[in-house]
């Protein structure tokens, strides 16, 4: 799932009036126009700093609009060990920004976390680049077979890229996210009008994102015959329930292939 870059041109055809030909409407130099751009980007980068001096992603995540599920999975990491138990061991997280995912992951007691990013990372941190240089992270289009053989992981986790996907694709792609997992596939999805960064989306992932029903996925787990694994479904909301917690993205738990 490569990134395509996002190059949008539109072409403004002039008004053809008498009026506009006597009285032209004065054009700004271009630049001036940079000029106003660069300011803009100036006092949106000043008033979005952290503490530290860098720029704050969240405060930036939310003035684009943009809730991203890898977010959630790390926020719902402590209901998933509930669900899954020792399964938690060997995880594979799949999706944007799995090298936070992982990082949390490895914190964990007894935890082995691998992941794939299936986006350019050219920004990444220090921290992410040695993941990735340790080969824990790798950069892989998931439209085609993950280099990992059957049952390498107790658990699969994909967030964020699933939205990016066209049904052709996902045909692909998620019997090959449970082919790799030997317990269970977990499956975080934006929602049916969930808002999205829409200039942020074309330029990153290359179409924007389709926020599926949870009626369309049911239909589309048994068209390819991914059954729901109820017994860990049971468990995580329970234990969201205890705790009050109300998940943002939707969340289906499945079964991997035996």
């Amino acid at each position: 799932m490569s990134r395509r870059p996002g190059n949008p041109s539109r072409r403004f055809g002039g008004g053809g009036s008498l009026g506009g030909i006597l009285h032209p409407k004065p054009r700004a130099s271009p630049l001036v126009s940079i000029l106003l751009v660069l300011g803009v980007v100036a006092v949106v980068v000043y008033f979005y700093r952290d503490s530290s001096g860098g720029i704050n992603k969240v405060a930036l995540s939310r003035i684009d609009g943009e809730m991203t599920c890898t977010s959630e999975v790390s926020r719902t990491l402590a209901y998933l060990n509930k669900a899954y138990g020792d399964s938690m061991h060997r995880v594979l997280h799949v999706g944007p920004d799995s090298c936070s995912v992982v990082s949390k992951l490895l914190k964990e007691e007894e935890t082995e976390a691998w992941g794939v990013e299936p986006y350019d990372i050219e920004d990444a941190d220090v921290n992410c680049k040695s993941l990735v240089h340790r080969g824990v992270v790798r950069v892989a289009d998931i439209k085609f077979p993950l280099p990992y053989r059957p049952k390498s992981f107790s658990l699969t986790v994909v967030s964020d890229a699933t939205d990016y996907l066209s049904p052709r694709y996902l045909n692909k792609t998620l019997p090959e996210l449970a082919r790799v997992s030997s317990d269970s596939l977990i499956i975080f999805t934006g929602s049916p009008g969930q808002s999205k960064a829409k200039v942020t989306e074309l330029s990153k992932f290359g179409r924007p994102a389709k926020m599926r029903s949870s009626t369309w996925w049911s239909r589309f787990f048994n068209q390819i015959s991914l059954e729901e694994n109820e017994a860990a479904n049971k468990k995580f909301q329970q234990a969201v329930t205890k705790d009050g917690y109300k998940p943002k993205c939707q969340i289906f738990h499945l079964k991997s292939y035996h």
